[in-house]
């Protein structure tokens, strides 16, 4: 099931699953509200967003209502979430279902919203999307390959070859100094293991997708593309080990064997991942032999990213040569 692609004068409602609009500075929010409006797009935001609780959140049942309320709406053409956080999983046993099957529309996020994205997809069958947060768009500098894929995926009909960005920035705080960033030259798509796949996309940020393991809310594994990330939680390389580990944890799902390739996003400085690191895990790892792997895509918790179809369809061909072809879409033409 896919959601209605956007137009010009649409309207769009922003909502808290996770983190609170409080911790968003006024500044922000308001260069947030310009950048979609350039893009032809109404803002409207949901009632409880700035309910703001000691976890930087607000109650399940004010986020459910926001949700439901945003699903309900037939004014409202898709729904962008705040930003992400840690406790989207908290709706997922209460969400209304049924009322968003009825009511399908497009949701954008990333992070901590890869729960919620994933499991609606699981229980409804609607084609969700890992992209940009509200917050996302009040970025002044870098912004440019983020809006073209996110006008891309979802304004438009054809399908979607990934071709990387020119330069990526790993500033996590980039929020708070917009003037003084650094930006380094993209490398571009690596191939650790040469292929060719196709199958529907699954994924997001790995460790919430983890959070799923053993619901009724996870996707199966059975022919998929798997589309992974991971965020940046220290500066002293354990981000690696706990990688490894979630990545061996998801292996051992018992359709893991269904997978038909991984693609893995850009991982942040601070993460301290290397190439040669990661082509050591990929190694260690039996089950990963005979299928396509790349990383380094435009997605996860850098700039810029991609907007891209959860329950999509992608294609991928990883050449010997290190040359990669990515072609993305909501549905398998």
């Amino acid at each position: 099931m896919v959601p209605v692609k956007l137009k010009l004068g649409d309207e769009v409602r922003v909502i808290a699953p996770a983190k609170s609009l409080a911790i968003i500075s006024q500044e922000n929010i308001k260069y947030a509200l310009q950048t979609l409006e350039k893009l032809g797009l109404r803002v409207s935001f949901g009632g409880h967003v700035n309910e703001n609780d000691m976890m930087m959140s607000s109650s399940v049942s004010s986020r459910l209502n926001d949700l439901h309320e945003a699903f309900a709406d037939t004014n409202v053409n898709a729904i962008l979430t705040v930003l992400g956080g840690y406790n989207s999983n908290q709706l997922l046993d209460h969400i209304e279902y049924e009322l968003i099957a009825k009511n399908p529309k497009i949701l954008c996020g990333f992070s901590d919203i890869t729960a919620l994205s994933n499991a609606i997809h699981t229980k409804t069958g609607l084609v969700t999307y890992s992209g940009p947060h509200f917050s996302t768009f009040s970025m002044q500098k870098g912004l440019e390959y983020t809006l073209e894929y996110f006008k891309k995926a979802l304004f438009r009909k054809e399908p979607i070859c990934i071709k990387p960005s020119d330069k990526w920035s790993s500033d996590a705080t980039w929020y708070l100094d917009q003037d003084n960033r650094t930006f380094y030259e993209n490398p571009g798509i690596r191939v650790i293991h040469s292929g060719v796949a196709e199958g529907k996309i699954i994924g997001g940020n790995l460790g919430t997708l983890q959070l799923l393991r053993g619901t009724s809310y996870m996707p199966s594994l059975d022919g998929v593309i798997l589309c992974l990330e991971e965020i940046a939680n220290h500066t002293n390389g354990i981000d690696v080990f706990e990688f490894e580990r979630n990545l061996e944890s998801l292996i051992q799902s018992p359709d893991f064997e269904g997978v038909q390739a991984i693609v893995f996003g850009r991982f942040e400085t601070n993460f301290k991942m290397t190439p040669e690191k990661l082509h050591h895990i990929i190694a260690t790892k039996s089950k990963l032999k005979n299928i396509p792997i790349v990383s380094g895509l435009d997605f996860g918790h850098s700039t810029p990213i991609i907007t891209f179809p959860i329950g999509g369809w992608c294609y991928v061909d990883a050449k010997s040569n290190g040359i990669a072809e990515l072609i993305i879409a909501d549905k398998k033409k």
